[in-house]
């Protein structure tokens, strides 16, 4: 009896996870290009569980764009998009990146990245800002670190310069400062894959597997936080998470593309983030390629 469920306990595990999983139609019906990309997009939509109150903005928009890429052959990378972003949006022209996920949700969003990176998404996930504060609390919390005292109405953030233990409603106002950095985007982006690494390395494969109710607990949070794309399954979101792993791990890679501007106001639409156009065409071919040394990679003139 107690074989059999050890083994009936996480095939059933498996196929209630599988049946929990929100989908959204994502893909495109680009070719293939070689290793796996996944597309991973936080959006910011108010009256979310947990998330960001009603404030009178209308739709969503999406704080966070992260392209994960597990090569052939080569570290994994994983790669943050600025939001302001200056790129091609199919349909609409020049704008900024998260501008296509408000008009046109993750179908336009994956497209456009496609568009500007040259590599096929393979998968795609959504994650409401709500789901950040019950990841964190799934695991029971996380240790995160800033060097710089921090009170930010906005995003809620209220810190002293050093590292602390935090719940899952401060690690998600740590996730969303953006107006109080001084590298704004590019230190948001730094901020939330710190806090990314810091879930992964919470989510031990031997503890969860000596206790059952943080394993359902963990389920019910992860499903409850994300959306998929319509063809993933629990084995696709499992193997996001290994590569979660590998690219924040010593042999992986994390960080931007060549960035050229900050501050590129191009006309009608703002201050954007202009990416290198002679550096990252490059760039994105040997992430593709698994061809960049393991580490830091990108960033803005003079970083």
């Amino acid at each position: 009896m107690v074989v059999l469920a050890l083994v009936a306990w996480p095939v059933g595990l498996l196929v209630w996870a599988n049946g929990l999983l929100r989908h959204v139609p994502a893909l495109s019906s680009a070719p293939g290009t070689p290793g796996t990309t996944y597309l991973l997009a936080g959006s910011d939509a108010r009256g979310d569980d947990g998330g960001i109150g009603e404030d009178g903005t209308e739709g969503q928009r999406t704080d966070t764009i992260l392209l994960l890429h597990v090569p052939q052959d080569g570290p994994t990378a994983m790669i943050s998009l600025p939001r302001d972003t200056y790129v091609d949006v199919p349909g609409y022209g020049p704008a900024k990146l998260n501008s296509a996920f408000a008009w046109g949700g993750a179908p336009l969003l994956v497209q456009t990245v496609e568009g500007l990176t040259g590599l096929t998404i393979d998968h795609y996930a959504e994650i409401g800002m709500g789901g950040v504060a019950h990841l964190v609390d799934a695991v029971g919390g996380v240790n995160l670190c800033y060097d710089g005292d921090v009170d930010d109405p906005d995003s809620g953030m209220v810190w002293s310069a050093g590292c602390h233990d935090v719940d899952g409603t401060a690690a998600l106002a740590f996730a969303r400062m953006r107006k109080a950095d001084p590298l704004g985007d590019v230190g948001r982006a730094l901020r939330q894959r710190q806090l990314i690494g810091a879930v992964m390395g919470k989510v031990s494969p031997r503890s969860l597997a000596l206790d059952p109710g943080a394993q359902v607990a963990l389920v019910e949070a992860g499903t409850g936080a994300l959306t998929f794309d319509e063809k993933a399954d629990v084995l696709d979101v499992a193997r996001l998470a290994l590569a979660f792993r590998d690219a924040n791990g010593e042999k992986g890679i994390t960080g931007t593309p060549p960035i050229a501007s900050m501050d590129y106001r191009p006309g009608g639409i703002g201050s954007t983030v202009l990416l290198d156009p002679d550096l990252t065409p490059g760039f994105f071919t040997a992430v593709r390629d698994g061809s960049l040394p393991p580490g830091p990679v990108g960033g803005a003139p003079g970083s």
